[in-house]
């Protein structure tokens, strides 16, 4: 009687497997390429969705020869590149907007902090990319770059993701100038020579980045500049027409607070030089000094804490609560930012 029942109890295993096999082998397996199926089609569809919607706002950047891309950021006629794009300043430079419509362009406007330059052409009813946000960008983020590739392919579209971010980059050549960029978005989609000064979208079809730079020693390491970067700038340049911002006029070094601490001294900004006329001469800033706090904000080593940063967030004008450190003293004075002559 249990033989019997040990035999009964191994056949409804052996079936019970067989049923599960043929229902993974045949069912969820069947699922699962139609998952895969639907989900490359819906990547299909984004990338699409993203090129289709904004092919009119991509732009080529030329003299006598294609140079690079630019984007539309305002319907009257604002378009950025990359300063690099247009460091020469002899050439006039047009722009090429659709497959061959040619426009000159009127004005340029180099950034003196970062590799950007805001082009001005006369033509107004354009479509004007909308700008997102960099800060929220994820590594494995999907990403979309559109650009002049090689200076000869335009409209040239790749795609990839966020491999990195917040890199540290030295970019640019002998001949347009060497340039330290930092917190700089990494992907691997193909940006090329002439995608400088292009958009690299988000899936949803934001700029999230301005396409800078390509390494030359590896393969499907690009380069891109957060688009929050230079919102700041951008802004500036609507209200006041120009890249103008406010300066103090020193040069200083870092204090860790572990240096400060071995030392016994205030963290902060050591003063190092002062420029002569400049905002913190009139205060009467002295070298030695060391600036700590600015309108409350502590000035500390992290990108969010320097001074130059913080100085970049005032307005020309603008009077600002400056405290520092000097005889074993805090002191504090009001200073009236000016821009640089």
């Amino acid at each position: 009687m249990k033989v019997k029942n040990i035999k009964w109890l191994v056949i409804g295993l052996f079936l019970g497997l067989l049923v599960m096999f043929l229902i993974f082998k045949f069912g969820f397996k069947k699922e699962i390429i139609n998952i895969t199926k639907q989900e490359i089609l819906d990547e299909e569809s984004m990338v699409i969705r993203v090129v289709e919607n904004s092919t009119m706002s991509v732009v080529t950047i030329r003299t006598d020869r294609d140079l690079g891309t630019g984007f539309i950021i305002s319907q009257d006629g604002l378009i950025v590149t990359n300063k690099h794009v247009v460091v020469d300043l002899e050439p006039k430079y047009k722009v090429v907007i659709g497959k061959d419509e040619i426009v000159e362009v009127k004005n340029i406007y180099r950034d003196p902090l970062n590799d950007l330059a805001i082009l001005k052409i006369d033509k107004t009813g354009l479509k004007a990319l909308n700008l997102g946000d960099s800060d929220k960008l994820k590594v494995g983020q999907s990403l979309i770059a559109i650009g002049t590739a090689l200076g000869e392919f335009r409209s040239t579209v790749t795609t990839g993701v966020v491999s990195g971010l917040g890199r540290g980059i030295v970019a640019g050549s002998p001949i347009e100038g060497i340039e330290k960029l930092t917190n700089v978005i990494q992907t691997d989609a193909a940006i090329n020579p002439g995608n400088s000064g292009g958009p690299l979208f988000n899936s949803g079809g934001q700029v999230v980045g301005v396409n800078v730079a390509v390494s030359q020693s590896g393969q499907n390491i690009g380069f891109a500049l957060p688009i929050n970067l230079i919102k700041e700038s951008i802004n500036i340049f609507k209200t006041t027409g120009e890249f103008e911002r406010p300066y103090l006029g020193v040069g200083y070094k870092m204090i860790s607070k572990e240096v400060a601490a071995k030392n016994k001294i205030n963290s902060g900004a050591y003063v190092e030089s002062i420029t002569e006329n400049s905002p913190a001469y009139k205060a009467k800033i002295q070298k030695g000094d060391i600036i700590i706090e600015i309108d409350g904000q502590k000035l500390t080593e992290s990108d969010n804490g320097d001074l130059v940063k913080i100085i970049n967030t005032k307005k020309i004008g603008e009077i600002i609560a400056l405290k520092y450190f000097r005889d074993n003293k805090e002191q504090t004075v009001s200073v009236k930012l000016e821009k640089r002559q």
